[in-house]
Parts: C-alpha cells; structure tokens; sequence
C-alpha cells in the first residue's frame, strides 16, 4: 500500500543552477472520480489463492451477479464500485467452476458473502492534493482503490507480482532451461495538484518454456544438453542440480492433465526405480508402465519426478505448466545476460515504458471508463536543474591543488593527497603457493603500489614489508596472527595494516580475513585480487592507494569550506544510517543496523557504531547508545560538541516513515540529553531513498544528455513529481557508466536548522564529492554510503558460518556475532 505522510512542509522551491527540461516515467491522470466509492468487504469460501479468487469474482461478473457494475477487485477480501451494487449492503450467492473436460476436474461450487462497509470520500483525495488538507486514513484509502484499479484489468490477463505484471513479449533466452521476461511497474503517486501513474520496467526469470513443451525438454535446455540422447548417463552432479532447478515445478500429467508439483527426482532411472504394487510385489517403473497401461518408455534412462509423498512419474509423460517464475539464484552466466538485457540506454528504456503503456491499453480498460478514470499517454515533462560542482582541494604541493570537476569525475593525475598518512609498520598475506605466486612478481607490485602511494603524497617508510605465503583453505586465523606479528617484530612498532592477495575467487577467504582483522586482530586491512599483482598497474594502485590513506587516518581530498557553510561555520556532524535485513526465507538472522559520523569540520573522516538487532526490524533499537558514542568521538576529535545534526536515513519506506521518525528522533535527543541536561543541538532528519521507479530523461541529449544518453550529475527535481506539499526532492548527482540512471530521493521529515531548498540540495550535492575511495561524484551522500558498507562488512562477522562470495552470505542463522575492535570503529576502516 502506498503511503503518504505530513512532515516538513516545502520552504519553497530551489533557484540554483542551470535549468533544463526532462522527461519522466510519470503520465498525468486527467481524470478520477469526485463522487463516493463504494466500498465491500467479500469472503470467498472455500479459501484459496488470490489467482482463484479472481477468476471466481470474474465468473460471478459474467453471470450478472453484479448487474451489469463493473466492480474492482484486489484478489483478497476488497471490492469497489463507483456506484452502489442494487441489492443493498449484503448478499451471498453461489459461484461454480464448470468441469474441465480436459483434466476430469468435476465442478466446483464456492460461496460468495459481499457486504458494504464504507464509502470513500474521493473529494478530500483532490483538496490533498491541493495543499488544502492533510493526510487522513480516507485519502490512503482513496488513492489505494485507484492502484486497485488500474491492476484489476492486468491482474486477470498478465501473471502478476507486487504491482509489477510480466508478459513474454520480448522474452530472451539465459541459458540453463531459464529465460528473462520483460515486466511493468505501474503505481499511481500524488503530486502538486494532480495525480500520476509512476510506470517503470522491471525484468526476472521464468522457465523457458512453452505451455505445451514436455519436461524432458526443459530437462535438456537445464543441463545445457543438445538433445536427450546426451542424457543416458546423467552424473550425479547433474542430478543434484537438476533437481534443485526442478523443486516445487508445477507440471501436469500429459494425458489425465491433473497437475502436480515437482518435489525431487530419483536417483535411479526409470527403468530400475522400484515400488510396491497391490500384492506386495515389487516392480520398476518401466514395467508398470507397460503392464498397466501399455506404454513403453522411450527414455528409460531417466530418472522420475516424485511427486505428492511417493508418487512416481515418468519425465516423459509430465508437460510443464506455463509462465512459471524462476525462483532459484541465477548462476554466474545467467545473470551477466540478466543484466545485459536489462542494462539500456535511456532512450530504450523510455522506448519499452512506452511500449508498456500500449500493452496497459488505459483507454480501451472498461474498468477504468466506468469509474470516469483518464490518463495522458505521454510522458510528464519537467523543469529541472543542474547544481553547479563544488571547488576541489588536494595539497597545496599538488600541480593542480584546486579545481572544479567536469560532468561529476576527475583522476589524481597531478594530485597529492590532502593529508598523506605515514605507513611504516605492515606486511603481506600472499593466499596461495609461492609456485603460483612467486616472490618476485609480489615484490614487482608492491613497488608499483609503494611508488604509487609516494607519488600521491603517502609517507612510507618501510618499503619492504615482510611477505609470508599463507594456504587459502584453513588456518586464516592464525596465519594472519603470524603476519601481524612478523609485521610487528620487522618495524619495532604495532602493526598498522596487512595487505593480503587473495585468489581471483575468494569470497569465503575474504570474509573470514574481515573477521579476523576486524574483530579479533584489530588492524586494518586491504585485500587484492591476484589477477591485479601479475601485471601492477599504475591506476590500480592509485585506486588503491585512496583506500589505504584514509584506512591509516589520511585525508583524500576536502570540498572548499565556502561552498559547505552549515558544515565549516559551526560545529557540526553529518551522519548516515542505514539498516540491512536477512534475504527471504533466511530464519533465524538479524538485522544489521549501522550509523556513521564525520569527526571534522571537512566532513571527510567518519567514525561508525554497529548493532545486531532483531530479524527484520527496521527501527535502530539501540540508536540512543550508537549516536551517544559517535558524539564522544567526535568531542574527543574536535574538542567541542556538534551544535547541528544532520542526519541522513536510508532503507525507510514511506509507510514506516512515522514510526521511524518518532522512534529515532527521540533516540537522537535522549543521546544528548544523556551527556548533557542542557545539550540540545538543533536536528534535521532526512530519509534517502534509491529503491523507487522514477527515472529522468533529457529532452535534449545534444545540450542536456551526458555521454551515456543521461541527464548530467547535479540534476535535482523539486516539482511536479514530488509530495504535493512536503520537502522532497530528487537528485541525480553521480554520472553514469551505463543504463539508465536512478536519482536518489530525499524526504526531510525534521528541521530544526532551518534549510531552505537550495541551501540543502546544494550541501546533499556538494557531499557527494567527498566519497573517499574514488574520483567521482557518487549516487548518494557518503554517510549512507558509509553505513552500508559498514552493514556488508558486519555479515562477515558471524563465526564459524560459510560465505559464498562478500557480497552475498548463504545465510548466517543464529550465530553470535564478533564485535569490531574499539580502535578500528575510530578509522574509516570499512572503505
């Protein structure tokens, strides 16, 4: 359900930069209904599926049930009408499925109570809009019946997840028996007089197949096989994954047509899978097959389906159900096609929105003429503005110390690091056999990167750190223990960081060296990828050495103290949080919850506080005592307390923005008053948001496009599509590499510091500047951005657990977490 919410109200609208026009994914409804909705509540019983409860409320429109009314259905327990059904406020009728000749189904009878319980106001939907009236239950209402609306019609005649509907028009092949559909998101979004539907591509699996294709086809698309002859003898590692693809398939028997899901597969073929019959005997499939029915098999090599507790099918006899999702992770291969599909020009995407909108046919939708409904077919143009850049500076030693950077990038040719830390005490972790890593080639790219790191402004006085070969399959605790202290005894000082090269695939290595270092060691580290040392390359190592300086306590760049004035007049802090969740169906799993804050008045270094929370939580529970350290740190940073927080939120949907704000805000301002009775900094609170629909296209690309076809970095949007009354706003700030660009969304739900419109888009801007670990704007304020790497990081801390890869944990159950070291959490130790 959408939501909306009243918070801070707009200041105004914002005036700096270059204006341009752009197209959006919104298309204006021109008109929705003024009168009442109906609204009723409907108990279909026997209870089923929502796919089933449609087809059964269809059947009931067909026969007139409804008397010609051409009522909406969510698929649950809500029917609406724009006039009101003529037998008064209930009845209950009986609905039959007729009998499927083709799968012997016999008819089935459901029964039907519909009773009226409310009538929406559509009137106040308008005066909303307006700015004449504040959100009320009436008006979520209001706008969910006309999201009820524009799905109905597709929910019958598209297979439907969430809002998105998917069609096989266009449809192209993974590999692997998988193919990628194209989908339509579409959801109807309030905005400054008028209401619009936010309509956007979205793309997923399904299996690739035809309604009338036998399994053993889709068998030999799976196992990437050219026909079944090459399936006589399927290795058992074959089987293992072909029955995981296969799990819960829905497929039906091909001459009866009684559907059935697929639970597992055999681990003999057909021909020596055995069962009791009747009398006790036992008997193979084969030959039950061909006493019973007389039917011989023609792949008996096969193994079967089971399906139901011990029911076994033949592969050949089973056809697959049609336009059935693809629920299992795609594997390497199918997910570089994946995003090849998804990955178009802007152009191309706004091409295939429109193309959605032909398939949606709004004007042809009976539905929508009876409830008076109207949408414009073309794409709502706006005005926009490009945000000039903020002034760059590095060290004054540098041959270009200031500059002004040019469509969001710039490199550290002719730059040395603002302040270049000193690392005088590390070693490095070589994961592997010195056969396959020999020495020489390590000592050839520590060069490079040591040359590197001087040339860029770094100290580094120990050259030649020590170099121990570690084995990549066990013992990465005590190797690391072993470098550390190597690294200790070669410079008679404490160990500042481990440099460690790992296998070009060494998800599970990295991990655990996260955790050891992390938490157990307390030292920083930098991990390399072995396909990088063979041929040291000297912007590798710049990239390299960004990380490294600002691990140490160094300073990449600073933005100009002019252009960030609520950060440089006043002591203030800039913080970021954000809040990562388990992947669906771990159980068991915390929520990882990370805030991160500036310690300087450049807003460059950041210290972070983590917390293991309940599963799914999205409020930070221990928030008070997270903030409350970060302010001691920056009081022992700084020597003064912040008088200003900015505290930026990220992962908070719009329905929890309520409970997120009155939970946290009293959290930040118990942490101050904890310190201090009298200590009361003024506080703005902003929710970030990147996972929404809204996508910019420039009307223009000659004059207002950049090289990918995108609008330029530093587009902000503060009309037309945003709240109708609420500061909100869009901004595009990080220059694409390819695709289509997704602006970040800011919402401010507090301010105590009195921004207007410019003052905080141009600082949101500005700070995306000041990411540490590369030369480019980046696509939301690094605090945030902080935060979630900081919550990747944490996963990694669950002892004694398997990773796959560091990105993606197979699940980390109810393991005890390790605690970063008190030393680290001071440091940007997580970039």
């Amino acid at each position: 359900m959408f939501n909306v919410t009243e918070f801070v109200k707009r200041p105004g609208f914002g005036r700096l930069g270059r204006p341009i026009r752009i197209r959006t994914n919104y298309f204006e409804i021109t008109n929705f209904p003024d009168s009442n909705i109906h609204h009723y509540d409907i108990v279909i019983s026997p209870e089923v599926p929502p796919t089933l409860n449609r087809k059964i409320f269809q059947i009931a429109a067909e026969n007139s049930f409804y008397h010609g009314i051409k009522a909406i259905f969510d698929g649950r327990r809500n029917v609406y009408t724009i006039r009101p059904f003529p037998f008064g406020d209930a009845q209950a009728l009986d609905v039959t499925i007729p009998e499927d000749n083709a799968s012997r189904r016999i008819p089935r009878i459901f029964k039907i109570k519909i009773k009226k319980v409310n009538e929406i106001n559509m009137e106040e939907v308008y005066r909303f809009l307006d700015g004449r009236s504040s959100i009320s239950s009436n008006i979520l209402t209001g706008i969910m019946v006309l999201n009820v609306l524009i799905h109905h019609k597709p929910s019958r005649e598209h297979i439907k997840v969430g809002r998105v509907f998917y069609t096989n028009q266009g449809s192209q092949s993974l590999s692997g028996g998988v193919e990628v559909w194209q989908g339509y998101f579409q959801s109807i979004r309030p905005t400054p007089r008028k209401l619009m539907i936010n309509i956007d591509l979205h793309a997923t699996a399904f299996y690739d197949f035809y309604e009338s294709d036998s399994l053993v086809q889709l068998v030999v698309k799976i196992l990437n096989k050219r026909s079944v002859e090459d399936l006589r003898e399927i290795q058992e590692r074959d089987r293992v994954k072909l029955e995981k693809c296969l799990k819960r398939l829905k497929i039906y028997e091909s001459s009866s047509r009684r559907r059935f899901k697929i639970t597992k597969l055999t681990n003999t073929p057909a021909s020596s899978t055995m069962f009791e019959v009747n009398d006790g005997q036992r008997i193979d499939v084969v030959t039950y097959f061909n006493n019973t029915y007389g039917r011989s098999l023609q792949y008996p090599f096969l193994p079967c389906v089971i399906v139901r507790k011990e029911t076994y099918l033949p592969m050949e006899i089973c056809n697959v159900v049609g336009g059935q999702r693809y629920m299992r992770k795609l594997n390497k291969r199918q997910m570089a096609e994946m995003i090849k599909f998804t990955r178009q020009s802007p152009s191309s995407h706004a091409d295939k929105i429109n193309q959605g909108l032909q398939i949606l046919d709004y004007r042809q939708n009976e539905y929508m003429h009876q409830f008076n409904f109207r949408v414009s077919t073309e794409m709502t143009i706006t005005q926009a503005r490009v945000l000039p850049a903020p002034t760059l500076h590095y060290h004054s030693a540098s041959k270009e110390d200031t500059f002004i950077p040019k469509d969001g990038l710039w490199n550290l040719r002719n730059k040395k690091v603002a302040i270049g830390a000193t690392l005088g005490s590390w070693a490095c972790a070589v994961f592997g056999s010195e056969r396959d890593y020999p020495i020489g080639t390590i000592q050839n790219f520590i060069r490079e990167l040591v040359n590197t790191c001087q040339d860029a402004g770094m100290n580094i006085p120990n050259r030649n750190p020590p170099i121990l070969h570690c084995n990549p399959q066990g013992g990465i605790e005590n190797s690391l223990r072993q470098v550390w202290v190597r690294a200790g005894n070669s410079a008679k000082s404490k160990p500042q960081l481990i440099l460690c090269i790992l296998p070009n695939i060494g998800g599970v290595l990295y991990a655990e060296i996260k955790r050891v270092c992390d938490t157990l060691i307390g030292v920083a580290t930098q991990c390399i990828q072995s396909r990088h040392i063979m041929r040291a390359i000297r912007i590798y190592c710049a990239n390299v050495c960004l990380k490294i300086n600002v691990k140490l306590g160094g300073e990449n760049s600073f933005i100009d103290p002019s252009q960030i004035p609520f950060i440089t007049q006043r002591p203030t802090i800039i913080m970021g949080a954000d809040v990562t969740h388990p992947a669906p169906g771990e159980q068991n799993t915390p929520s990882i919850a990370a805030v991160t804050a500036s310690m300087d008045a450049k807003a460059s270094r950041y210290a972070a506080s983590i917390r293991v929370q309940t599963g799914r939580q999205e409020v930070i529970g221990d928030l008070a005592e997270m903030v409350k350290e970060l302010l001691k740190t920056f009081y022992q940073t700084c020597g003064r307390k912040p008088e200003r927080i900015l505290f930026y939120r990220d992962g908070v949907s719009e329905g929890q923005f309520s409970i997120v704000l009155n939970e946290e805000i009293r959290a930040i301002k118990d942490a101050c008053m904890s310190l201090d009775g009298r200590y009361k900094p003024t506080i703005t609170f902003v929710v970030v948001q990147k996972r929404h629909h809204t996508r910019f296209f420039p009307i223009d690309t000659g004059i207002d496009g950049d090289r990918t076809g995108n609008c330029p970095s530093g587009t902000v949007v503060d009309s037309t599509i945003v709240h109708p009354f609420e500061f909100d706003f869009y901004l595009q700030s990080h220059p694409s590499l390819q695709g289509i660009s997704r602006p970040a969304h800011y919402h401010v739900l507090l301010d105590e510091n009195g921004f207007n419109a410019d003052s905080l888009q141009i600082l949101t801007y500005n700070l995306c500047y000041n990411f540490a670990r590369c030369t480019r704007a980046v696509s939301i304020v690094p605090p945030v951005h902080y935060a979630s790497l900081v919550c990747r990081r944490a996963r990694f801390y669950a002892s004694g657990e398997n990773w796959s890869n560091p990105d993606t944990p197979e699940g980390v159950g109810s393991a005890s977490y390790g605690v970063v070291k008190s030393e680290l959490l001071k440091t940007m130790y997580f970039i």
